[in-house]
């Protein structure tokens, strides 16, 4: 143990990560209140959303219903499913999934949900003659202001929803590929070789996520003045937290593991340490974020006023929606 040569890995280090009745058995009493508090956390964020969606059912016209339950259920999905992760230690690459499968499809949500709030789909393009699309944008052209402004016809509008959509679509595919692959014993998040499945699934969907974040941006800074009585702006900074601490937060955390930067504790290899690490700040984290988007959608959605043709003020460019039956 004196140099690298001789150096050894303590016992159960190298060991898969633990049973849930283990974990449960090795408890102590930090363990036992650490455990209690964040379950208790990702119960109530299920809880708050539950009762957000009967208030979004009772209250919310019928073409806004899914999108805003969809949106909603981001964070409290998410924490439920790193709850579980936490528990379930060998469970975790699956309830990342899922959880990541499930924000691939908010991602088109949210932009279906901006072009709700405008009027729909209509009112969109009739923006077309006096507005165009800036592409310039991140998180693929921020560094291309030169890029021509694009017009906004039905074409650009099926672009936007396609750049979105092929996320929701690809990734579940992905997503199903990869369980196969797993059962076959070649998909191993661990395995960085060049002949391991992982090193080439994962990057083509970092690939795709970047892909669907740019029309996503694009609809929003069109949008973001028109909607900003609708609170857009600290919506899609929510959304964007959400992506940021389920993607990158959890991306970074892993990387340190699998270098060893976190270190061993057994039961928990380094890798299963800094799955568990993400489970739990997860928990905290989208408890705190279904508390604000719970503030930011529980509102009266009455229609809005109608669009003055002549108005030169963008804050004021709102489209009357048809009264509900």
């Amino acid at each position: 143990m004196n140099n690298g040569s001789n150096r050894t890995v303590p016992p159960g280090c190298t060991d898969p990560p633990p049973l849930a009745m283990d974990i449960i058995l090795n408890l102590d009493i930090f363990g036992i209140i650490l455990y209690s508090v964040l379950t208790f956390m990702a119960v109530v964020s299920l809880l708050v959303f539950m009762e957000e969606c009967i208030y979004i059912y009772k209250k919310v016209p019928a073409h806004k219903k899914s999108v805003i339950i969809w949106v909603n259920g981001a964070a409290p999905m998410i924490g439920s499913m790193s709850c579980l992760g936490m528990w379930i230690p060998r469970a975790t690459m699956f309830t990342d999934m899922f959880s990541a499968c499930y924000f691939a499809i908010v991602v088109f949500k949210f932009l279906i949900l901006m072009l709700e709030e405008v009027g729909g789909d209509e009112v969109f393009l009739k923006r077309g003659p006096k507005h165009k699309l800036r592409i310039s944008t991140g998180p693929c052209c921020c560094c291309c202001p030169c890029l021509p402004h694009v017009a906004i016809t039905r074409r650009s509008l099926f672009l936007l929803k396609l750049g979105a959509f092929q996320l929701a679509l690809l990734k579940t595919i992905l997503t199903m590929l990869s369980i196969v692959l797993y059962t076959n014993g070649t998909f191993d998040l661990s395995d960085l070789s060049i002949t391991g499945a992982a090193i080439w699934i994962n990057p083509f969907v970092g690939v795709l996520t970047i892909i669907a974040l740019w029309p996503v941006a694009i609809t929003f800074m069109h949008l973001k003045a028109a909607l900003r009585s609708l609170k857009i702006i600290p919506k899609y900074a929510m959304y964007q937290l959400v992506l940021i601490l389920s993607q990158l937060q959890t991306a970074i955390i892993n990387i340190l593991a699998l270098n060893g930067t976190i270190a061993c504790t057994p039961p928990f290899s380094a890798p299963a340490r800094g799955y568990m690490m993400c489970q739990q700040l997860l928990i905290l984290e989208m408890f705190i974020i279904t508390l604000a988007t719970r503030l930011l959608y529980r509102r009266q959605y009455d229609p809005l006023p109608r669009e003055e043709e002549d108005a030169d003020n963008e804050n004021t460019k709102m489209v009357a929606l048809p009264e509900s039956a």
